[in-house]
């Protein structure tokens, strides 16, 4: 009677495994069929939440079911990403981040989450390249005069930046490394206000995101050197890269991506990937994307994996060497 039970019990639990394992398809096929939200660790109004309201906008329209925006600012995103890291992975809980993310893993010692450990990567979304510039007072045009003129004056030449442990602090704090010079990091609240710094003569060097930027390169109020990304900006055609410029290797653009949940099952992300690169192919997407200083990216949930993996490798080392420590 115990052998046969212990049989039936067996059987039942098979019975449950394939119930569970042919399941997943089945959720995949019906994906989505309730309201998702998509969170990002910003308030509304800036450059990611417009990105995000633009996601959530086309995810709703492709598929038929409502998409959300939902803001978790503060600690550096760090809120936000606890939040979702504690979701449960059924796909209807997204993550937006920057690359700022990335940072956060170098600079605090202690988080309540593992970037690489605890999400799922879904898609690169766009990336946005920073500027190095100079006050127009000063006498370079170039990265390479840029980095003489510095050498020439130690420690005196500074650069502005969004704040401590910012991607702009990362760039500048590279340029020096790579440059062999040391350059004055000088903290500002935000972007704006660094580049009103520049602009006024305050400090010497800008650092910064091309949207912050954008306008006054274009009446001449900053002289721009050149730009972090990989490849020109489709927006500054004419401004070299810094690898360009004599400091090959070198690359710092803001990136954008969407995650899930560490468990979400393959096909949900594999149908997310396939909308959302519909999606960054389309016309109006890409023009809005473009007001912002963005590249649409796209490509496989791998290759968005490889991209975080690769930056928080960059930046621990950054932060390590520079011995960058936030309050």
């Amino acid at each position: 009677m115990n052998r046969i039970a212990r049989i039936a019990r067996i059987a039942a639990m098979a019975t449950l495994l394939a119930l569970a394992l042919s399941a997943l398809p089945a959720a995949a096929q019906n994906y989505p069929n309730r309201l998702t939200r998509l969170i990002l660790g910003f308030p509304p109004g800036g450059g990611t939440d417009i990105v995000a309201r633009l996601l959530a906008q086309k995810l709703s329209e492709g598929f038929g079911q409502q998409v959300i925006v939902d803001n978790r600012p503060g600690a550096n995103s760090n809120l936000a990403a606890e939040v979702v890291a504690k979701s449960p992975a059924d796909g209807y809980t997204l993550f937006l981040i920057t690359g700022g993310l990335a940072i956060n893993k170098a600079l605090y010692n202690t988080l309540n989450y593992d970037l690489e450990r605890d999400f799922a990567p879904v898609i690169s979304v766009g990336s946005v390249p920073q500027i190095i510039g100079v006050h127009p007072s000063l006498p370079v045009k170039s990265i390479a005069g840029l980095i003489a003129f510095a050498k020439s004056r130690p420690g005196q030449v500074g650069y502005a930046s969004a704040g401590t442990g910012s991607v702009e602090h990362i760039a500048g704090e590279m340029l020096g490394s790579m440059g062999g010079v040391k350059l004055l990091h000088v903290q500002y609240k935000g972007g704006g206000p660094a580049a009103v710094a520049v602009i006024s003569g305050e400090v010497s060097v800008s650092v910064n995101v091309l949207p912050a930027v954008l306008p006054f390169i274009q009446n001449g109020r900053i002289r721009c050197l050149a730009v972090t990304s990989e490849r020109r900006s489709s927006i500054l055609p004419d401004t070299p890269t810094v690898a360009q410029s004599g400091l090959p290797g070198y690359e710092a653009s803001v990136w954008y991506g969407v995650l899930a949940p560490r468990g979400t099952p393959r096909e949900i992300v594999a149908k997310l990937n396939t909308e959302l690169n519909r999606i960054l192919g389309l016309a109006d997407v890409r023009e809005k994307l473009a007001v912002l200083g963005a590249d649409p990216l796209g490509g496989s949930p791998e290759a968005f994996g490889t991209l975080i993996r690769n930056s928080v490798a960059k930046y621990v080392k950054v932060v390590k060497d520079a011995d960058i420590k936030v309050d």
